[in-house]
């Protein structure tokens, strides 16, 4: 596909997800439909309709208009590229600019400071959990995600992992973020075909997810639960440093599918449980939450979900965060640990949420908490350490 043709695809990818679809739907349907476009092709969609997404309002000033056709045409002059070398130069192409569109150009031919492609509301949320960092964060979560990889620590070093990498075309560097994370810096797409993932002796996941699980106090023996446990990313990662016994469970019982595979790649024993065994009295050592939140810290890989949050929603799953926590708390033993995460950005659901429960419940005291966001390299997390009297 031309370049033109690839603007085009993406110009009705964009109306699509515009009128509510899901932008990863929409591209798997749109890949459906036009199987003659090849990997590369797709691939390259794929990267221009998200940094749409991440950087829609600043494209709305360029273009002219929030419509694909317009927000399109805002990525084309934000990257440098003459419109009129894109516009009606084929008849895969977009049609010609309109007069009014050269006209938008003229008016809006810069970006006011004060976009920060970020919904009202939530940036004043931003601001009001981050103060004067809040401006580097909205512009760290504009850029595209680095991609990092959990090295398997219980398997191999992560020097080992970075050579054996390397001699398969896929250059990384450590992160400071974990002594397990290792950044991508070439050859991200070979990762899922090499020998070191397909041994479980590296993951996909995040640097900041990985520093998530090496807050998780756990000593050799003991029990803990992943109560949302997801794909099961961090109790694997709490599983490659310390040999205990692990359970996860989350609501949605499919959410799991992919844990045992990555389990048993890993070498690692994970028992799935239900709300019903749980019920029974079962208490750990240590019981994980990774609650459901905003997702705020991970906007830049999933943009859509930056327009989709309201004000209302947001409030929705603070009350979900409340309950969660007041139900795991007598799953955790006498002296033993409850570990509240999210991948968040605001102070509602983070420590305020964390000041809230300790309120309730005076059986826990506080221990630690951090702060993760995109300005350490990482997506945006929290994490709260509680004891138990």
């Amino acid at each position: 596909m031309t370049p033109a043709a690839r603007i085009n695809a993406a110009i009705d990818l964009i109306d699509r997800i515009q009128s509510g679809e899901l932008a990863d739907r929409a591209m798997a349907s749109w890949g459906r439909s036009n199987r003659y476009a090849g990997s590369k092709d797709r691939a390259s969609i794929a990267d221009i309709v998200y940094e749409v997404l991440r950087k829609k309002q600043s494209f709305a000033v360029l273009g002219g208009g929030q419509t694909g056709r317009a927000l399109l045409l805002g990525f084309v002059r934000a990257s440098k590229q003459d419109p009129e070398m894109i516009f009606g130069v084929d008849r895969y192409a977009p049609p010609k600019l309109l007069a009014e569109e050269r006209i938008a150009e003229e008016l809006g031919g810069f970006v006011d400071e004060e976009v920060t492609d970020f919904p009202d509301w939530a940036w004043t949320e931003l601001v009001r959990s981050h103060g004067d960092n809040a401006a580097g964060i909205a512009e760290a979560l504009r850029n595209r995600a680095p991609i990092y990889l959990r090295v398997n620590l219980a398997k191999l070093s992560r020097d080992d992992a970075i050579s054996s990498l390397g001699s398969e075309g896929i250059i990384g560097k450590t992160s400071p973020l974990s002594p397990s994370a290792v950044e991508v810096l070439e050859g991200a797409r070979k990762i899922r075909n090499s020998s070191l993932f397909k041994t479980g002796e590296v993951e996909l996941q995040d640097a900041s997810s990985q520093a998530v699980a090496d807050l998780v106090p756990l000593q050799t023996g003991q029990r803990l639960l992943d109560f949302c446990a997801g794909a099961g990313g961090k109790v694997l990662a709490v599983a490659g440093r310390v040999l205990g016994d692990f359970y996860a469970h989350d609501v949605d019982a499919r959410r799991m599918k992919d844990l045992q595979p990555r389990a048993a790649r890993a070498g690692a024993s994970i028992d799935q449980v239900t709300i019903e065994d749980l019920a029974q009295g079962s208490q750990f050592d240590t019981v994980l939450v990774d609650a459901p939140c905003s997702g705020s810290g991970s906007w830049r890989r999933d943009p859509q979900e930056k327009w989709l949050l309201t004000e209302e929603k947001l409030a929705h799953v603070i009350q979900l965060q409340c309950e969660i926590l007041d139900q795991v708390s007598s799953m955790v033993k006498p002296k033993g640990h409850l570990v509240y995460a999210t991948c968040s950005l605001f102070s509602r659901e983070n420590e305020l949420q964390t000041k809230r429960f300790l309120d309730r419940d005076e059986t826990f005291t506080f221990s630690s908490e951090h702060h993760f966001t995109p300005l350490e390299g990482g997506d945006g997390f929290y994490c709260a350490v509680l004891r138990k009297n």
